[in-house]
């Protein structure tokens, strides 16, 4: 009677960490990212080594918009997750004069209150195609970006998640906006 008991416990041990591992790759198949940020490209807003989760649920039913902080697989290279800000919509001609950001040709730049410093240079003009997105780094002057890309748009297909929820570190916990 004891072998069984004990295969039975071993057994019902086994199915647990089976089904947590089965949930575990769903979830992080269908719902959530997990990253840690590498670079400095995004920084006062998140920093190098924070943590976050992003949700691959919130573009389901709606497209991504300006400003947004989106995680997504750079055109050109399927194996790295990139980190950035949407800048750029389907149809608008985004440029960069004196590290300002004008929108369709504006007369007055983008609010980008968020960057980190003043940002310098100039870049584009930019016509964002359909189903296309223009990225920024916000901190501009230290971004791998859009504006450097040799394809400088990232097509929706290739925007995994939306940036969520901060988790390391601790007492920069919370919602990345």
């Amino acid at each position: 009677m004891e072998k069984r008991t004990g295969w039975r416990e071993a057994f019902s041990y086994i199915k647990i960490i089976v089904i947590a591992a089965c949930c575990a790759a769903f979830l992080s198949r269908v719902v959530v990212v997990n990253a840690q940020i590498p670079s400095g490209s995004m920084e006062r807003t998140i920093m190098v080594g924070d943590r976050i989760f992003g949700n691959r649920l919130a573009y389901i039913n709606e497209e991504p918009k300006r400003f947004d902080i989106v995680i997504f697989r750079p055109p050109g290279d399927e194996s790295k997750l990139y980190i950035k800000r949407v800048i750029g919509l389907p149809g608008e001609k985004v440029e960069v004069i004196d590290g300002e950001v004008y929108i369709n040709d504006a007369r007055e730049p983008l609010d980008d209150s968020f960057v980190a410093e003043m940002p310098k240079g100039d870049a584009g003009p930019y016509v964002v195609p359909l189903d296309c997105y223009f990225m920024m780094g916000d901190n501009r002057n230290h971004s791998e970006d859009s504006r450097f890309w040799e394809q400088p748009f990232v097509s929706r297909d290739r925007i995994e998640a939306k940036a969520g929820f901060r988790y390391f570190p601790f007492d920069k916990m919370g919602l990345v906006e």
